[in-house]
C-alpha cells in the first residue's frame, strides 16, 4: 500500500491511477480548507489542481537533471510574477506542492496522507487556544497623513498621552508627490472604545487629512 506504484518505466495505467488519486484528494483538500481560509474560488481551483500538476512534472522529469533544473526555473518565474498571498494561502499551496511530489514519485498513499492529514492537522491546530497573545491583538497600526508644512515631531504628544497606553513610531514616508507625509505608529489604546475620539482629535491637527487605525499584525508589512 505504501510502496511506489511506478516500475522502472511508467505505464499509462500507473500514471492515470496516480492522477486520479491526486485530483480527488486535491478536490477534498481544497473543499476542507475553504472552511478555514478566506479566499476566492479561483484560489481553491488552483489548490485542487496543484497536486496533480506537480505530480505530473515530477513523473516526467524523473531521472533527468537538466529537465528538473528547467522546471524548477519555470516554477520560480511563476512565483516571482505572482502577488504575495496571506500566510494561510501560502501554507495551503506548500501543502499541495508537498503532496504533489509524493504523488509524482508514485507514493499515492503518502500523497493522500500528506494532503488530507495536514488539512486535518491544520484544523486541529487552528482550533487550539495557542499562539493567541492578547497583548499583541490589542496593538494597532495608526497611520496619519499630514501636510509637509507640519513639524510632526511632538505634534501629537498631547493627544497620544490622553488616549494611548503606548505608542511607538514605526515609519515615515512621503505621499501625494511629496506634498504630504504619512506617519505610522504602533499603538495600544487605553480604552478601545475611544478610537473615534482619537481620530477626531488627530483631525484637528492634520488638517482633516486621511487617518486609519488597522490591526498591527496584519498591516505591519504595508507601511
Amino acid at each position: 500500500m505504501f510502496e511506489t506504484i511506478y516500475t522502472s518505466a511508467i505505464t499509462a495505467g500507473q500514471f492515470f491511477t496516480m492522477a486520479a488519486a491526486a485530483l480527488v484528494s486535491g478536490l477534498i483538500y481544497s473543499w476542507l480548507m475553504s472552511f478555514r481560509i478566506r479566499s476566492t474560488k479561483r484560489f481553491f481551483l488552483v489548490t485542487t489542481l496543484l497536486p496533480l500538476v506537480v505530480a505530473a512534472v515530477i513523473s516526467f522529469v524523473s531521472g533527468s537533471i537538466g529537465a528538473g533544473v528547467a522546471i524548477g526555473g519555470a516554477f520560480g518565474l511563476i512565483r516571482f510574477r505572482s502577488a504575495p498571498g496571506s500566510a494561510d494561502e501560502i501554507a495551503a499551496v506548500l501543502i499541495a506542492m508537498g503532496s504533489g511530489i509524493a504523488f509524482g514519485m508514485g507514493y499515492v498513499a503518502y500523497g493522500v496522507i500528506i494532503l488530507l492529514g495536514l488539512a486535518a492537522l491544520y484544523f486541529v491546530i487552528a482550533a487550539l487556544p495557542i499562539f493567541e497573545h492578547r497583548g499583541l491583538s490589542a496593538e494597532k497600526l495608526l497611520k496619519v497623513t499630514i501636510p509637509e508644512s507640519l513639524e510632526y515631531n511632538g505634534a501629537f504628544d498631547e493627544i497620544f498621552d490622553r488616549y494611548l497606553r503606548s505608542v511607538e513610531s514605526v515609519g515615515v514616508k512621503t505621499t501625494g508627490m511629496g506634498s504630504m507625509f504619512r506617519l505610522s505608529y504602533r499603538i495600544t489604546m487605553k480604552n478601545p472604545g475611544d478610537e473615534k475620539a482619537l481620530i477626531d482629535a488627530l483631525r484637528t491637527k492634520n488638517g482633516n487629512l486621511e487617518i486609519s487605525i488597522l490591526p498591527y499584525a496584519l498591516e505591519v508589512g504595508q507601511l
